[in-house]
């Protein structure tokens, strides 16, 4: 007969794996959390106008010149602000597609919701003649109309969710050459300005746009935390999911639609910055060691990620400021071949 181990000595086991489970998770969050900090007093302290560290706290809380209050308050503030909450819902909605869908190529950019959203904001930019709100409620609405797609095609998710990458391609092609249509047939000025937008540029923020991505975040954050909790039974098979209580086409069902949800406000004011919600997942997970989905730490890197990317857009070329989605994808691109060159795409 083979011995079975000491109880004392697999609750030791277990404990220790939980405790340097703990540990890393605990690094992982401090690194990112270190990093959006730092990124965020550079934001605030570098620009054309100059400000020294007590003049930027003492302006946050009104006091200093005005021009220093003006400066950090309505210019710096809210501009970092919109890409730390930009980021933080592309990452955690990358995070979710990737362990919904074991994929690491699934993300909201190659799956066609960002897609749809800029076809929604260059129609109404080209064809309606409309700008400021009614673009972002446009893109908005673009990208639920592709979630609408997307969750026909989750309800066979148990095959792996190749049917919903598939689909998500598609879509992603098809408003690609609709994009491509209105451009070539509007005039040059408002084709540029539609060009501005879909490549993906934070810009001058007015606090409204800062508060309603924050409403957002704020909205599905209990469904977030429910789906760290439910995705990982979800992932031990429909059989034994159903068994412990849990219903797995709900739960898929749900992940998509929050996921989308966060895409969709981010594009809307932001436009279809790529890349960051495919590339903050899986270093989370690095970090976090094999196994783990790591959404709200996917959520802090991909904060990250946009912030310096746009600080690399604004002050990298002396004079010029480029659209961050620019950098975003230098950064990206080379990213996405290497993870096509090293996996099989379908593998998590």
């Amino acid at each position: 007969m083979t011995a079975l181990a000491p109880p004392t000595t697999a609750h030791g086991a277990v404990a220790e794996v939980r405790l340097h489970t703990r540990r890393r998770s605990l690094l992982a969050t401090a690194a990112a959390t270190g990093g959006l900090l730092a990124a965020f007093a550079i934001a605030m302290l570098v620009g054309d106008y100059a400000l020294e560290p007590w003049a930027v706290v003492r302006a946050l809380f009104g006091d200093g010149s005005r021009i220093d209050v003006f400066v950090v308050n309505q210019v710096r503030l809210p501009r970092a602000a919109m890409a730390v909450l930009c980021g933080l819902a592309l990452g955690i909605a990358g995070a979710l597609f990737q362990t919904l869908l074991r994929n690491p190529l699934a993300s909201p950019d190659l799956l066609g919701v960002s897609g749809g959203a800029s076809v929604a904001a260059v129609w109404t930019t080209l064809i309606l003649g409309l700008s400021g709100a009614a673009v972002a409620a446009s893109a908005f609405v673009g990208g639920m109309l592709v979630a609408a797609v997307l969750l026909l095609a989750a309800r066979r998710l148990a095959d792996g969710g190749y049917r919903l990458v598939l689909a998500g391609v598609g879509i992603a092609f098809l408003c690609s050459a609709v994009i491509g249509y209105l451009i070539k047939r509007a005039q040059v000025t408002q084709a540029q300005s539609a060009l501005v937008w879909i490549t993906g540029s934070i810009g001058a923020t007015p606090w409204t746009d800062v508060v309603v991505v924050a409403a957002v975040l704020l909205l599905v954050a209990p469904a977030v935390w429910a789906a760290t909790r439910l995705l990982p039974i979800v992932e031990l098979g429909d059989p034994l999911a159903s068994g412990l209580g849990v219903r797995p086409v709900a739960v898929r069902i749900g992940v998509v639609v929050v996921a989308v949800l966060l895409a969709a406000a981010s594009t809307a004011f932001i436009g279809p910055v790529g890349f960051v919600a495919l590339c903050a997942p899986p270093i989370a997970r690095a970090l976090l060691g094999r196994g783990a989905s790591g959404i709200a730490v996917s959520g802090v890197f991909g904060a990250v990620i946009l912030l310096v990317s746009d600080l690399i857009a604004q002050y990298a070329i002396p004079g010029v400021a480029v659209p961050v989605g620019v950098v975003t994808g230098l950064v990206g691109a080379p990213y996405l071949l290497w993870l096509l060159a090293t996996s099989k795409g379908h593998r998590w």
